[in-house]
């Protein structure tokens, strides 16, 4: 009964990690039909290649990034969405709307935003008086040029991804507060227990092995990303938000070599295995 699962996991997940594990072993390219083992010879390269170092940094701090972001503002979210108020449907739909609408039209959108000439922020800014004039608040720049500027493009890149994840972080959160015993809840309220006292010491507790899911989530989702980077910045300026998965599609597909790109995609693969271990390992844990 299960050999069709069984298969299917096979053919899905492990003739792509063959493939990529033989292809990381060898000197193959895109415009070649032969390829001749070399070892680690790719895995060496890659660690005395700074773009490959900068892409690992840039990687880590987008990602850290983003799940603090996200996990504060999924709590936030979550706790004003299980209150009871008029219209909560509609609220909690237009939350939802990030995660349902796809990535790369999403993105698009925030492409536009982030325009150097166009972007509603700059004009939003500017007439705040913020922008646009020697001495202003935010500089002598008449645009703030989000994407072309290394600090605001990694920014940028944090923000649009927390935006994408924090629908998906709110709905599992909230689930886990529906699901929580009001009783232990409402005996801290009497005991004389405040909002924050109540919130750190009787729900965070309850709730971990909820945070630990999301998490988990927001993790993988956002260190395997290539969307979000690739379309507003594609790594640049100068290479400042390349990540690893930018980086492996740029070294193997459009420039050919498919060994390294197949090497740099390798380097997930462990990274995602240790994390998802330590965080299962920890939700299991507080379950028992």
């Amino acid at each position: 009964m299960v050999l069709p699962a069984i298969l299917y996991i096979a053919l899905l997940l492990g003739v792509p990690i063959v493939l990529a594990l033989y292809y990381s072993l060898s000197d193959v390219t895109t415009g070649g039909s032969a390829a001749h083992f070399v070892g680690l010879e790719n895995f060496t390269a890659l660690l005395q290649d700074p773009d490959f170092i900068g892409a690992v940094q840039n990687t880590l701090v987008i990602t850290i990034a983003t799940l603090i972001g996200t996990l504060v503002l999924a709590v936030i979210q979550a706790e004003l969405l299980a209150r009871n108020f008029r219209g909560k449907w509609v609220v909690r739909f237009l939350i939802l709307l990030p995660w349902t609408a796809p990535a790369s039209l999403s993105v698009i959108g925030w492409l536009w935003m982030l325009d150097s000439t166009f972007s509603p922020y700059d004009w939003l800014l500017r007439q705040l008086g913020l922008l646009g004039r020697p001495g202003d608040l935010l500089g002598t720049y008449s645009n703030m040029y989000w994407l072309g500027r290394a600090g605001l493009a990694t920014f940028s890149i944090i923000l649009v991804n927390i935006w994408r994840m924090l629908p998906l972080a709110t709905v599992i959160i909230l689930a886990g507060l529906n699901g929580m015993p009001r009783d232990i809840y409402e005996q801290a309220q009497i005991d004389g227990a405040g909002y924050f006292r109540r919130l750190f010491h009787v729900v965070f507790p309850i709730l971990y092995p909820v945070f630990g899911v999301s998490i988990l989530f927001t993790f993988v989702f956002t260190f395997t990303d290539i969307v979000t980077v690739y379309i507003l910045t594609r790594g640049g300026p100068a290479n400042s938000t390349q990540v690893l998965t930018t980086l492996a599609f740029f070294t193997g597909v459009q420039g050919g070599s498919l060994g390294q790109g197949a090497a740099i995609a390798l380097f997930l693969l462990p990274v995602l295995a240790a994390v998802s271990i330590v965080i299962l390992a920890f939700i299991r844990r507080r379950e028992i």
